[in-house]
């Protein structure tokens, strides 16, 4: 295990949830559903850009889950051909109710393909997004592929994998989801599985970070977009529902400045019944910075199954009700916020209140860290 030196650690107050009315279940079961009054941000801690673990630069995590041990599986969205083969580490997090102390990697582990190899260290063949720890012990992991031309393009996918990176099978996704051709029909490059949440009955839902272009264009400074929430059912491998998901305009008040286009996207959904969900939306615009939303999304009785919907541009249909729990701009509290695409309940603290933990990705840039966030979960 090696320990890993943070930039900052903080203790900051605590910020109320408006209206909020949910029930938490724990990761595994173990606890009692409960009410969330509010959300308390214990405090924050830094990875800097370019640490290495076994001779490999750490970073790019994008989704991270609690282990029935304690410790946390975390996916790195190395793609291969850049920093080595695709991997997730097993971290152990040290936090308690009055700061965020310390990350360790307990190890690393390569991705394996259905041939029983690692995934290419040279060439593109993923990009890895969401982790998450399966029923029975094993791992789901989603990737967003690799969009190109020829023997260069490999399509998204949801796959379960054993706790030593072994491929154990693929969920069977719709082949709208796919990649064609990035500009008349499909999926969109590096806009695909993101999000990956598992229910307490064992459902395993995905969605597309920002809209398919059947579904129209993107968000932009002026106008929002809407997703589809992917449900797959274990059992049969196979999809068996899809829902609407409506991402909001991209939230800043100035015109972004920089290389970048600005976006807003949905790379994390965090279950926290059989049919709601906290949701991450992270928003970015060079020259500005990054602003989170996190978001009770609701499956309710009556939310249209678009499963068979060519398109939802011009569509009827009935959303997943979304109510906003956490708005986190820029700098929140002290603390500036990073590219937060990775969500995780976290243990209980002495008084017994639940805890919960995101994840920013660095992008492997100079100009940005690896951040943890740990939040005490008020009761109602």
């Amino acid at each position: 295990m090696l320990p890993l030196s943070c930039t900052f650690s903080r203790v900051v107050g605590s910020v109320a949830i408006w209206g909020l009315a949910c029930m938490l279940t724990a990761c595994g079961g173990s606890d009692a559903a409960e009410g969330i009054g509010g959300l308390r941000l214990i405090g924050d801690y830094a990875i800097k850009t370019k640490t290495l673990y076994e001779g490999v630069e750490f970073g790019g995590i994008s989704g991270i889950d609690r282990a029935q041990d304690g410790t946390y599986w975390a996916i790195s969205d190395e793609r291969g051909g850049e920093r080595g083969t695709p991997r997730f580490y097993s971290l152990s997090l040290d936090f308690d109710a009055t700061r965020f102390k310390s990350v360790r990697i307990n190890k690393m582990v390569s991705i394996q393909g259905p041939d029983g190899k690692p995934l290419s260290s040279t060439t593109r063949t993923v990009d890895p997004e969401g982790i998450r720890v399966a029923p029975n012990g094993n791992l789901y992991i989603s990737s967003e592929g690799n969009f190109g031309t020829g023997a260069a393009l490999y399509q998204p996918f949801v796959r379960e994998i054993r706790t030593d990176g072994s491929f154990v099978r693929a969920f069977e996704t719709p082949s709208a989801f796919n990649y064609v051709d990035n500009s008349t029909t499909g999926a969109r490059s590096n806009k695909l599985f993101e999000a990956l949440a598992v229910t307490p009955n064992g459902m395993v839902f995905t969605a597309n970070e920002d809209a398919l272009i059947e579904d129209g264009p993107i968000t932009s400074l002026q106008a929002g977009s809407v997703v589809r929430v992917l449900q797959l059912d274990p059992a049969s491998g196979k999809s068996v529902a899809q829902y609407a998901y409506p991402l909001p305009a991209i939230p800043v008040d100035k015109a972004p400045t920089g290389a970048f286009a600005p976006d807003n996207g949905l790379p994390e959904l965090l279950a926290v019944s059989n049919t709601e969900f906290v949701a991450v939306e992270r928003a970015y615009a060079d020259g500005v910075g990054n602003t989170i939303r996190l978001v009770l999304a609701t499956l309710e009785a009556d939310t249209t199954n678009v499963q068979s919907f060519k398109s939802l541009k011009g569509a009827s249909y009935k959303p997943m009700k979304k109510q906003l729990l956490l708005e986190m701009p820029i700098t929140y509290q002290g603390v500036k916020i990073d590219n937060i695409e990775g969500a995780s309940w976290g243990p209980r603290l002495p008084n017994g209140n639940r805890t919960l933990v995101l994840v920013a990705d660095n992008n492997f840039a100079d100009n940005q860290v690896t951040q943890f966030l740990a939040f005490e979960v008020l009761p109602q």
